[in-house]
């Protein structure tokens, strides 16, 4: 039996099902990723608050980037001894984390993408054993 990897995925967390012919394991990996990053240091209604404490936007997103990325890969890593993976969730991160399966050369790995809402974990296996014929 060939291993197969379903996972569901958003900014904050992956639930990941690996299906092979030893059985069935559901991971969870948090991705860590602060969109907003906090302040450091005084608040206008304490007194000192200098612009240079807050960092731009442009260092926030491409730190941002660089959490999720980190993420990712660590995914990615889960699932790279599977024949075929299904990548499912209810945003963007799902495309994001398959043009990264394609950069890592895995593209042809992945079976299908879509578009799914918040599921409990038993609903994610279930799904993915139905995917795969199980």
């Amino acid at each position: 039996m060939e291993t197969n990897a379903g996972l569901w995925i958003d900014h904050r967390q992956a639930i990941v099902v690996i299906i092979s012919a030893t059985g069935e394991e559901i991971k969870q990996i948090s991705s860590h990723a602060e969109k907003q990053l906090r302040r450091t240091g005084s608040t206008p209604l304490q007194g000192n608050f200098e612009s240079q404490q807050v960092p731009s936007d442009d260092s926030r997103q491409r730190t941002f980037n660089g959490q999720l990325n980190s993420y990712y890969d660590e995914v990615i890593a889960s699932v790279r001894d599977a024949e075929s993976i299904l990548i499912f969730g209810p945003g963007v991160a799902k495309g994001e984390l398959k043009k990264r399966i394609e950069e890592n050369n895995l593209g042809d790995r992945v079976s299908a993408v879509e578009t799914v809402d918040n599921m409990t974990n038993p609903q994610i296996a279930a799904k993915v054993r139905q995917h795969f014929g199980g």
